[in-house]
């Protein structure tokens, strides 16, 4: 691996061990063998390091969000069974004490302390809306118009969001996947009563 890489490894290692706030650009020095000038050369700053090490982090996630990878899903795109299925997958990134999730929950809270950081996350918001569609929906992710975005991508995204929020804050009491599930049937239910 180059310095590139290697900064980029050491500032991932760095975030779940003390989070964006707590960790300097030492820190990542340290755990990545390299020097304080590469992280300049390479990313420009360390706040925008930290936040290309948090997406790496949140990419390598998200092939759990579709299972153990062993099989396609028998259950339908779009279906509540998809539904199910997938909120299943994501929670379970979310249990343990380890969650990396809990970076999010830190960039929610101290956002305003990494501004950086929040509007590099804010200017990928896009491609996670994209790819919980496409989770969700069976659909391939260049295939989703700006308008199925504005509504299912930001209900997924906030539905995200409040879930790691919820596991962060209380895990014994946060939602499962069939919680989720039977929440979704009955507003469906209600909304289709005359």
């Amino acid at each position: 691996m180059g310095h590139r890489e290697d900064l980029l490894e050491g500032a991932k290692r760095c975030l779940l061990a003390k989070g964006f706030v707590r960790t300097t650009a030492r820190d990542i020095v340290k755990e990545s063998g390299t020097n304080l000038a590469s992280i300049g050369y390479h990313y420009g700053s360390k706040d925008a390091l930290l936040a290309e090490a948090y997406l790496a982090l949140v990419g390598e996630l998200s092939d759990a969000f579709e299972g153990d990878g062993t099989a396609e899903s028998a259950t339908a795109p779009g279906s509540v069974e998809r539904f199910q299925e997938a909120w299943s997958n994501i929670i379970d990134t979310m249990r343990g004490p380890g969650s990396m999730w809990r970076l999010s929950v830190e960039i929610v809270a101290m956002g305003d302390q990494l501004p950086a950081v929040r509007d590099h996350l804010a200017s990928q918001q896009r491609d996670a809306e994209r790819a919980l569609v496409a989770l969700f929906m069976g659909v391939p992710e260049d295939e989703i118009p700006d308008k199925t975005l504005d509504t299912l991508g930001r209900f997924y995204t906030t539905l995200m969001t409040g879930l790691i929020a919820q596991w962060n804050f209380d895990p014994e009491h946060a939602p499962d996947a069939d919680a989720l599930t039977e929440g979704l049937r009955q507003v469906m239910e209600a909304a289709t009563r005359k």
